[in-house]
């Protein structure tokens, strides 16, 4: 098949893009060219999707047997995604488990739409699956990154609960105590991205999946507490967790917090139930632990693992909380 993309070199597509390609597809990618290049043998269109005439003009000049849009973030998107794919075999739109916001009466998670996701953009994203959804539009997919949960990828760094940090990898090395919120028991889920890739594709060459919402995410779950400790195997050194209470992590202001108070710091677990019925040749084959490693090692080749000694606040947190454990 001939397949557009919108993007194609962010997290999950340059893996999309790279197993279309071992398929024998024809892939063209559509961006702004800000962000490197796609993996060799795919085309690429240099435009700006928000100039929403050319782009849709160069969309419908290709004539694609199908599309996936990584980069449809509202409803202003998925409008001129609909005009810009108009008579595409299938188009898959890809959107996030962060729709769903963090209320749930069960775990794991279907379908249940949330009229509350997690944040604004997330929001925004739902009113475009939404519009998607609502139309014409021929095929469609929105999953958990297409609704994708966490992806590990190695260009994109090694996530923790608290904070969007990569100290946290030195800390452990030199033997100095993590911070997690609460006791580390919210659970969540991890998914390489070249597994990702196999729903997306998978999605593509199967016509049943028409008009369906699947949850790209790993069969299972893990705490953050266990999720940190298989770090600590992978570096080869195990450290204390020191659990502090939500509330005392805000009042701290801890920096760059947000992406705990709006995600981590809640359950999230979703099933994956309905794309494995779909799509046979779904089946996650990335370990957490072998995703961790090759995240680490692309992470100590490019040198971006800050040193954790020009790191203050961690340490101040670990002392406040061991003095009112003291006390």
């Amino acid at each position: 098949m001939k397949i557009g993309i919108v993007g194609g070199t962010g997290n999950i597509s340059t893996a999309i893009v790279r197993l279309l390609l071992q398929r024998g597809h024809d892939v063209v990618c559509f961006n702004r060219g800000q962000a490197g290049a796609p993996p060799a043998g795919a085309r690429v269109l240099h435009g700006d999707r928000h100039a929403t005439a050319a782009f849709e003009q160069a969309m419908q000049a290709e004539k694609f047997d199908a599309a996936i849009d990584m980069l449809c973030f509202n409803a202003a998107d998925a409008a001129s995604s609909r005009r810009a794919f108009r008579g595409v075999g299938m188009f898959v739109h890809c959107s996030t488990v962060c729709t769903y916001g963090v209320q749930s009466d069960w775990l794991a998670r279907n379908r249940r739409p949330c009229a509350a996701p997690h944040h604004q953009l997330r929001a925004q994203q739902g009113s475009g699956g939404r519009i998607l959804f609502g139309g014409a539009s021929p095929r469609k997919l929105s999953s958990g990154d297409p609704k994708a949960i966490h992806n590990l990828w190695p260009a994109a760094g090694l996530v923790r609960q608290v904070a969007w940090d990569q100290s946290w990898l030195d800390r452990i090395r030199k033997g100095k105590p993590l911070v997690v919120c609460g006791d580390g028991t919210a659970l969540h889920q991890h998914l390489h991205v070249d597994d990702a890739a196999l729903a997306f594709a998978g999605v593509l060459e199967h016509a049943h999946c028409t008009g369906q919402i699947y949850n790209v995410v790993s069969c299972g779950h893990i705490t953050w507490a266990d999720y940190h400790r298989i770090a600590m195997r992978v570096l080869g050194h195990s450290v204390e967790l020191v659990g502090i209470p939500f509330a005392d992590l805000q009042a701290m202001q801890v920096p760059q917090f947000d992406i705990c108070a709006e995600i981590f710091a809640h359950h999230t677990y979703y099933s994956p139930e309905r794309l494995l019925r779909a799509v046979p040749g779904y089946c996650p084959r990335v370990t957490l632990e072998d995703g961790m490693r090759q995240v680490i090692e692309a992470l100590d080749a490019t040198g971006r693992i800050p040193n954790s000694d020009d790191v203050q606040w961690e340490d101040r947190l670990v002392n406040a909380q061991r003095s009112v454990r003291s006390q």
